[in-house]
C-alpha cells in the first residue's frame, strides 16, 4: 500500500531541497525523522511536513490499516516550480534579472506490500 504526499510552491530552490531529499530516500520512516530533526538546513522542515503528511495519508486510508514502524520512503523527488522574476539595477543604467527558484516536494512512503 503506497500513500504521497505534494506540497507545491515551496519557496526554496530545488537544488537545496534535493540535497535533503537525497539524504531520507530510501530510509525507514522513524529514521528519515531522525535525520531530518538533526539536519541543519532550511529544506529539512519543508521535507519534514511533506513526510508527515505522507504519513498520515497512509494511516487515513480505510482499504488497510497500516504501521507507522512499517513504512519507508519509496520515492522522493523535488521538481522545480514557477521563478519569481525580480529586477535589481546594474551599472551603467542596465537592468540585472533576478529568478526567486520555488519548487514541489513530493514523497512516497510504502509499506512494501
Amino acid at each position: 500500500m503506497t500513500a504521497r504526499a505534494v506540497s507545491k510552491y515551496v519557496r526554496i530552490s530545488p537544488r537545496k531541497v534535493r540535497q535533503v531529499v537525497d539524504l531520507v530516500r530510501g530510509k525507514g520512516v522513524e529514521e528519515a525523522f531522525h535525520i531530518l530533526q538533526f539536519t541543519p538546513k532550511k529544506a529539512a522542515r519543508f521535507v519534514e511536513r511533506t513526510l508527515r503528511s505522507a504519513v498520515a495519508n497512509a494511516a487515513s486510508n480505510e482499504a488497510s490499516a497500516v504501521r507507522e514502524e512499517d513504512l519507508y520512503v519509496q520515492e522522493a523527488f523535488v521538481n522545480g516550480a514557477i521563478a519569481m522574476r525580480r529586477i535589481r539595477p546594474m551599472p551603467r543604467g542596465a537592468a540585472g534579472f533576478i529568478r526567486k527558484r520555488c519548487s514541489h516536494i513530493t514523497l512516497v512512503v510504502s509499506d512494501g506490500d
